[in-house]
């Protein structure tokens, strides 16, 4: 059922404190001292939890947070008194709560202790405490124990008090076998020799760490298994990345000395020490996100922490380098400083992907990842935030189950492009100097918004929340429309809701946002214009150039008229607009003509004039721009899809032969990427040479030499290999899915397999997905391409009917991949009766966990259908205008 979530129709705001489920305040954790002892025979643990308590009113009982724990005995005391050595416990299953129920009384103003054991099973959900496996030496399967907290899955680990605004103090210890490694937030304080609790006469190892600075249970983490690491001590503190011993350790190399770099650069650009003794960063291999910011003990996905430099491209250099900068921005912002509850995730998550952009950018400068940045983080901001099934940034969280559902596009990039926002608005450096003081003020507390947004009032002098809680509280983003008035010198700009369906009801469209209109002549760029009413006129003193919105670093799309595009079409080719003028010009008009704001022929004869463009972000967005043209028209008459394709080779093949498909070490970071962009999407297209030259490769790849494909040509290459060729291919590819040496190689096969249109190949990249040659977290990326041809879109969809009981089993709706799963398999369609089957579908299903993907899969075919509608003869008719069609 497509339902909405998170704000009313009108797209107002919610009072996100209220209804909150929350845990009562009688009392508050202060130190928790946990013990564990995992069982890899039979996947349990043994565990026992001291809990020191400020009491903040008279209570005869404590509810705190639990699910999938059996406990088994609870004490209360207070001072030497035992208050109960046998309470009552009642567990509440939906609100994942336990409450220890006795007879005495704990005195307002007192300390008390909540002692409890209990047993938890190593699940493999990837969820708590969990178990995640790898292949030894000899094939046998070896396996570890790690954790993943956030958001609230501690309390599947231990009973907590489950909460971020609930810091305490932790004291660890782990029981383990003495060839196993153990790791925690801190260092290790002692350890000794015990008997196991779980295997009599069976002596293990303790080991107990340091207690912990103040901190939320969702950042704690433990880890036990058989590892290797590499050190270095270029930092204060010691900086390690450990791997399982299934792999070369050498491959963290280049994130260990990255990491050692950036914890300098952030203690001197934040003015704020590091706080603990060493930073441990792990590969994990079984992981559900791409890593995740425990103090001091961050956790990845192997391929966004450990890479060859010999077998990967730059892109994952890149993706790597941004992770782990990523990580490290939260041990201030959101470790050290936390949000009070869920509905301020962005706090965390915008920022650090702000501040990875920011010091990847000083650290690696000739990668000019801010010109990117208008491609990736604003691209997918806006994309999300288009749908009327999005939500503020800011939004309103009441459960557990639907925080897993904000870990989006909206938190994080449209998060970090709210902070881009105002740092332009502000100045980097007086942006840096709020931060500061933000950091400094709230160090080991918990903030809201408001707090972030005084800090920067602070330093700047400007009221800096006026300006920003729009952005924050209010849902969606505006166009601004553009109209000439030659008369008078200027233009008039005009505000309204953007929505990709284009149908904005008027209540739909009251909010009015501070628009910093950044406006760009020849003169140069005037940032101090702001639109903040529904419309206004503004002088230009030359109309023969200018431009709004300059590099693009505010979040809206500008409708221009046709004949100014044209114009800012040749103003592109004579050099007067940078590379994220150009990029942002043609994916506003691109996103403003598939919501019909627009013709589409308009963006098909702008795309047309950028043949020549000699920039590789450019090109992403020309060659994004195509492919959601093509996806849209997906299943139409099959002469329209042939043009279309015809026409993106036409564009992209001229630029892909004079750049070439072979690498040399001079190529730089960026040119790599360029040639492996045009390599693959004239590829793609059907250009005959570069067809014939990737099944050359193929012969000598085949043939044993893996070299013959290049690493950054690799998914591209497998693209045109499945696409053109068949069952051999298939095999030789999928063979490298299963046994490549790097999680890196193994990915871009499996990512790749949907790509083989033999319908029999197709139920085996299904097939692939939930057998044990996949691990949960990879599911995704066998079915990701089959969305790339009708043949495979209409299988996923036929397979997640057939298998959902089985989906459901693997992927808890209580996590996130069952949700991203929902949205791959339904969200390329692209006409209404598409919705109708999948809103019957899961008309008879539970879609807790995943509700808000689902409505926003049916908003993102609903905005295909109507464009189909609106624009089919205006696109046959450019298309055959121009020569593409018959």
């Amino acid at each position: 059922m497509c339902k909405h979530f998170g704000v009313d129709s009108h797209g107002s705001s919610v009072d996100i404190t209220k209804a909150r489920e929350v845990l009562p305040t009688n009392v508050k954790p202060t130190h928790y001292d946990l013990t564990l002892e995992p069982d890899f025979g039979t996947f349990k643990y043994k565990g026992t939890v001291v809990i020191d308590l400020d009491v903040n009113d008279d209570s005869t009982s404590i509810a705190l947070n639990t699910t999938d724990l059996e406990i088994h005995s609870a004490t209360v005391s207070s001072g030497q008194q035992t208050i109960a050595d046998k309470p009552t416990l009642s567990h509440d299953e939906d609100k994942q709560t336990t409450t220890v129920a006795f007879d005495g009384t704990l005195s307002k103003g007192s300390k008390a202790q909540l002692t409890l054991t209990f047993t938890g099973t190593l699940n493999d959900n990837m969820a708590g405490f969990y178990r995640s496996s790898f292949k030894d030496g000899n094939g046998e399967t070896t396996w570890m124990a790690t954790t993943q907290m956030e958001p609230t899955d501690a309390r599947r680990a231990f009973p907590c008090f489950d909460e971020p605004a609930l810091k305490a103090e932790f004291t660890v210890t782990l029981i383990a076998d003495e060839k196993m490694t153990c790791l925690s937030n801190m260092d290790v304080a002692s350890e000794k020799t015990v008997e196991s609790t779980i295997t009599s006469g069976l002596n293990r190892k303790a080991v107990t760490f340091n207690k912990t600075p103040l901190m939320s249970t969702y950042l704690l983490a433990f880890i036990i298994g058989e590892l290797n690491y590499i050190e270095t001590k270029a930092f204060r503190v010691p900086v390690r990345v450990y791997a399982p011993k299934d792999r070369d350790i050498e491959h963290g190399r280049f994130s260990v000395e990255l990491a050692a770099k950036t914890l300098d650069f952030y203690e001197k650009t934040f003015d704020s020490e590091f706080p603990l003794p060493k930073m441990d960063m792990v590969a994990i291999p079984d992981f559900s996100a791409g890593a995740m910011e425990n103090w001091g003990l961050v956790t990845y996905r192997v391929v966004d922490v450990l890479i060859d430099e010999k077998v990967s491209g730059a892109a994952v250099k890149q993706r790597v380098a941004e992770t782990v900068q990523h990580e490290l921005a939260h041990q201030w912002f959101g470790n050290l400083v936390t949000m009070d509850f869920w509905d301020g995730l962005w706090l965390n998550e915008g920022f650090a992907t702000w501040m990875s952009w920011y010091s990847c950018n000083v650290f690696y400068p000739d990668w000019k990842v801010w010109e990117g940045y208008v491609t990736d983080n604003l691209s997918s901001a806006l994309s999300l935030d288009s749908l009327r099934s999005s939500h503020p940034i800011e939004v309103p969280v009441q459960r557990a189950d639907e925080i897993n559902q904000i870990f989006d596009a909206i938190s994080y990039s449209k998060g970090s492009c709210v902070l881009r926002m105002i740092s332009k608005y502000l100045g980097e450096e007086v942006f840096m100097e709020g931060v500061r003081r933000y950091l400094k003020k709230h160090a080991y507390g918990n903030t809201q918004t408001g707090d972030l947004w005084a800090a920067l009032a602070d330093a700047s002098g400007k009221d800096v929340e006026k300006v920003m809680d729009i952005w924050t509280k209010k849902v969606g983003f505006p166009v601004v429309t553009v109209t000439e008035k030659p008369e008078s010198n200027s233009i008039h700009v005009k505000q309204n809701r953007f929505l990709r369906t284009a149908d904005v009801k008027p209540e739909e469209d009251e909010t009015l946002w501070p628009v910093f209109l950044g406006l760009r002549s020849k003169d140069g760029v005037d940032e101090n214009l702001t639109l903040a009413s529904r419309e206004a006129d503004f002088e230009v003193k030359d109309l023969e150039f200018f431009k709004l919105n300059a590099d693009h670093t505010s979040l809206y799309r500008t409708s221009y008229s046709p004949e100014r595009l044209e114009k800012l079409g040749v103003a592109a080719k004579n050099g007067l607009m940078t590379v994220e003028d150009r990029a942002g010009m043609i994916a506003d008009a691109g996103s403003l003509a598939s919501s019909g704001y627009q013709k589409t022929s308009g963006i098909l004869s702008l795309l047309d004039g950028f043949k020549t463009e000699p920039n590789f972000v450019v090109w992403q967005e020309i060659s994004s721009r195509i492919a959601v043209l093509r996806s849209a028209w997906m299943f139409e008459e099959p002469a329209v899809k042939e043009a279309l394709k015809k026409f993106q080779l036409d564009l992209s093949k001229d630029k892909a032969h004079e750049l070439g498909w072979t690498f040399s070490e001079k190529d730089g970071h960026i040119e790599q990427q360029f040639k492996a962009l045009m390599y693959g999407t004239a590829g793609v297209a059907n250009d005959e040479t570069i067809v014939k030259a990737t099944f050359d490769m193929f012969e000598k790849f085949k043939a044993g030499d893996k070299t013959a494909i290049h690493p950054n040509l690799r998914g591209s290459a497998y693209a045109i290999l499945l696409t053109h060729g068949g069952k051999e291919e298939y095999e030789v590819i999928l063979h490298e899915a299963l046994h490549a040496n790097t999680s890196d190689e193994r990915n871009s096969a499996l990512r790749s397999l949907g790509r083989a249109k033999d319908p029999e190949l197709i139920q085996r990249t299904l097939a692939l997905s939930i057998s044990e040659d996949v691990k949960g977290q990879d599911i995704y990326l066998p079915i990701s391409a089959l969305r790339t041809h009708p043949e495979g879109i209409n299988a996923l969809w036929k397979w997640v009917k057939d298998n959902w009981e089985e989906l459901e089993r693997r992927l808890p709706p209580s996590l996130s991949m069952l949700s991203s799963v929902v949205s791959i398999t339904t969200s390329s369609f692209t006409h209404q009766e598409h919705i109708d089957d999948i809103q019957k579908f899961f008309s008879t299903k539970s879609t807790k966990g995943f509700d808000k993907a689902l409505a926003q899969s049916c908003d993102a075919i609903s905005a295909k259908a109507a464009w189909i509608k609106r624009d089919s003869e205006d696109v046959k008719a450019w298309l055959k205008k121009h020569g593409y069609l018959q």
